[in-house]
C-alpha cells in the first residue's frame, strides 16, 4: 500500500506546513529595541537620518494628545470620498488615514478602517522634508503654517489641494502641497522651494514611512501568518522584503533609479513612489522604541538666489487592489504577495474576478472557480480514483498476503509487486495525479487569503464576511464530514496504525479549519463534494464491471 503511505505523507506535510507558519508567527522573537539615535545634520546628497523619538524641544502645552509618541502641532482634517485624513503642521506629516470604503468591521460599517495613526500600539505615519547643506530647510520636525484646518472634497470636485507653508530665517520659503483625487488612493506630494535669499540654496528632498512593529510582527488569519513589514522594489529586484529584523541588523543604503518603498500588512499598503526617471537613495533605520523608518532621499539640487524648484513624488495609501496599483508604479501590485506560486495564483485571481463581474457574489464565484478547476483536472482525478478503486478491490488479497507472510517484509513486498503486475494495477496511480494538483491547490489557498476583495464580502445566510471564520463553524464541520466520506471511499491501509492515522485526518483538518477564513473553507467543501461525487461514480462503475465478469 505504498500509495496510501505517500498520501499520508502529503497530507501530514501540508498540515505541518500550515502549523509551522503559525508557530513561526507566534514564536519568532521581536528585535531588541534599538538605541535612540541622536539628531544629526545630513550632509548634502546623503540619505537623511531620523531624529530622536522625543522632539528636541517639547511641543507647546496642550499640543500633544494623550498617547501620542510624535510631536504635534495643529491638526488639519481632510475628507474625500475615500479618505478621512489628518495632517499635522509639525513636519506636515500624514498622521491619520481612515479608509471610508473599507469599514473597520461588518458590525461597524460607519467606522473607517484606520491604516495610519500616530498614537496607540501601532504607529504608522508618512513623513517628508528637506535637508540643506547651503541655506535653511524644514525637516519633518519643522512647524508649518496652514491656510485652514478643515478641507472637504465637494460634490463635483475632482481634486483637492492642501497647502502648508514654512519660511526660514534667511527668507527661503517652502510650500508643501498634498493633492487628493476623487476615487483614488494616490496622493500627490510636492515640496516647492522659493529661494528669496541672496545666496544659492543646496539640498535634498526626502520622504519616509515610520512604523512601529506590531506585537506579532504580522497578522494571523486562521492559523496562517501574513507578513507585516517593509518592501523595496528596484530595477534589479522587483520585490524584496525588508523585515524589521533586517532593518535592525543591516540598515538599507541603496542608490537606484526609480523604484518604490512600502510598508505592507494584510490587505493594505502605504507606499512611497518617486519620479521613476530620478536617481535617489533608499534607506532604513531602527529609530528606537520598536519604531522603524523606511524612506528615500532624492538627488542633491541647487536653487540659485531668486530661483525656485519643485520636488514631486506620490503616495499610495490604501487597499491592495492589483489593477489600480499596477498603474501607479511598476510591480507595485506585487505587494499582493502570493509567494513562489504567483505564476499560478495570478491567473486564478484573474478568473475569479471575471466570474465575480458576472455573478456579483464572491462566494458563488469561489464555487464556480472550484468547479472549473475540478473540470480542468478531471482526467487526472479520474486516473487517481480508478487506481484507488482498483486498490480497494485488491484489499482482501493484500490482507491475505499480510497474514501469509507475517513479519517477513521482503517476501511480502515481492508478493505484492507480483500481484500488482498480475492485476495490472499501479500502486502509485492514485498519488501522482494528486501530486500534480497540489501546487494549484496551494496557489488558490494563498490567492483567497491575500485578496482584499474578499474582506467583509458576504456570501449567504450566516456568512457575512468571507475573510473571517464561520461564526457557527458550519462549513468546517461539513468539510470534516466530506473528508470522512472520502476516507470511506478510499482503500483502507492494511497496517492498523496507518489506518488509525488516516481516519484521524478529518478530525485534525476540521479542528484546524475552524479558524480559517470561510472563503477558504468554502473552497475545500466544494472541492471535496465534487471529488466524492466523481470517486463514487468511478468506484461503482468498476465494481459493476467486476460483477459482470464474475457473472459471466
Amino acid at each position: 500500500m505504498e500509495n496510501q503511505r505517500l498520501l499520508l505523507v502529503l497530507a501530514l506535510g501540508f498540515v505541518s506546513f500550515l502549523i509551522w507558519e503559525a508557530w513561526i508567527g507566534e514564536h519568532t522573537p521581536k528585535p531588541a529595541p534599538a538605541p535612540t539615535v541622536a539628531a544629526a545634520p545630513a550632509e548634502a546628497g546623503s540619505a537623511p537620518r531620523d531624529v530622536p523619538v522625543a522632539p528636541e524641544a517639547p511641543p507647546p502645552p496642550g499640543a500633544a494628545r494623550q498617547g501620542s509618541v510624535l510631536p504635534e502641532g495643529t491638526r488639519i482634517h481632510v475628507q474625500t470620498d475615500v479618505y478621512d485624513i489628518e495632517l499635522d503642521t509639525t513636519g506636515g506629516d500624514l498622521r491619520h488615514v481612515g479608509l471610508r470604503r473599507y469599514p473597520e468591521s461588518v458590525q461597524h460599517k460607519d467606522i473607517p478602517f484606520v491604516l495610519m495613526r500616530d498614537s496607540g500600539g501601532e504607529v504608522f505615519v508618512a513623513q517628508s522634508g528637506l535637508r540643506a547643506s547651503s541655506g535653511s530647510a524644514p525637516d519633518h520636525y519643522a512647524v508649518f503654517q496652514a491656510d485652514k484646518t478643515d478641507y472637504t472634497l465637494a460634490d463635483g470636485q475632482d481634486q483637492l489641494n492642501v497647502q502648508l507653508h514654512w519660511t526660514g530665517p534667511d527668507g527661503v520659503k517652502v510650500t508643501k502641497t498634498y493633492t487628493f483625487h476623487r476615487g483614488s488612493y494616490v496622493i500627490d506630494l510636492t515640496q516647492t522651494v522659493d529661494n528669496t535669499s541672496a545666496e544659492e540654496w543646496r539640498g535634498v528632498a526626502y520622504q519616509q514611512l515610520q512604523r512601529q512593529a506590531p506585537a506579532s510582527k504580522g497578522s494571523h488569519i486562521g492559523s496562517t501568518y501574513t507578513y507585516t513589514g517593509g518592501v523595496l522594489s528596484t530595477a534589479e529586484k522587483n520585490y524584496e522584503k525588508l523585515s524589521f529584523d533586517d532593518m535592525t541588523k543591516t540598515p538599507l543604503d541603496r542608490t537606484v533609479t526609480g523604484g518604490w518603498a512600502a510598508m505592507i500588512q494584510h490587505y493594505f499598503v502605504g507606499a512611497l513612489v518617486p519620479d521613476q526617471t530620478q536617481t535617489g537613495t533608499y534607506y532604513s533605520l531602527a529609530a528606537g522604541n520598536e519604531r522603524f523608518v523606511l524612506g528615500r532621499s532624492g538627488p542633491l539640487t541647487t536653487v540659485p538666489a531668486g530661483g525656485s524648484t519643485t520636488f514631486s513624488s506620490k503616495l499610495y495609501v490604501g487597499p491592495k487592489l492589483q489593477d489600480v496599483m499596477a498603474k501607479v508604479a511598476p510591480h507595485l501590485e506585487l505587494t499582493v504577495d502570493y509567494g513562489k506560486l504567483t505564476i499560478i495564483a495570478e491567473p486564478l485571481f484573474w478568473a475569479l474576478r471575471h466570474i465575480h463581474s458576472l455573478l456579483g457574489n464572491w462566494g458563488w464565484s469561489i464555487i464556480i472557480l472550484t468547479v472549473l478547476i475540478k473540470a480542468a483536472f478531471y482526467k487526472l482525478s479520474e486516473t487517481s480514483y480508478r487506481s484507488m478503486a482498483n486498490m480497494r478491490k485488491l484489499a482482501p488479497k493484500l490482507q491475505s498476503l499480510k497474514e501469509r507472510y507475517g513479519d517477513d517484509k521482503q517476501k511480502l513486498n515481492q508478493a505484492m509487486m507480483e500481484m500488482y503486475r498480475t492485476e495490472k494495477v499501479n500502486p502509485l496511480g492514485g498519488c501522482l495525479p494528486i501530486v500534480v494538483q497540489i501546487p494549484v491547490f496551494i496557489a488558490l489557498y494563498w490567492m483567497l487569503l491575500e485578496s482584499v476583495e474578499l474582506r467583509q464580502a458576504p456570501f449567504m445566510g450566516w456568512i457575512v464576511d468571507l475573510s473571517q471564520q464561520d461564526p457557527y463553524y458550519v462549513l468546517p464541520l461539513i468539510m470534516g464530514v466530506t473528508m470522512f466520506i472520502q476516507q470511506k471511499l478510499s482503500p483502507a491501509p492494511p497496517d492498523p496504525m496507518q489506518a488509525k492515522i488516516m481516519m484521524a485526518m478529518p478530525i485534525i483538518f476540521t479542528f484546524m479549519f475552524l479558524w480559517f477564513p470561510s472563503g477558504l473553507v468554502l473552497y475545500w467543501v466544494v472541492n471535496n463534494t465534487l471529488s466524492i461525487t466523481q470517486q463514487y461514480i468511478i468506484t461503482r462503475r468498476i465494481e459493476a464491471g467486476e460483477q459482470k465478469k464474475a457473472a459471466a
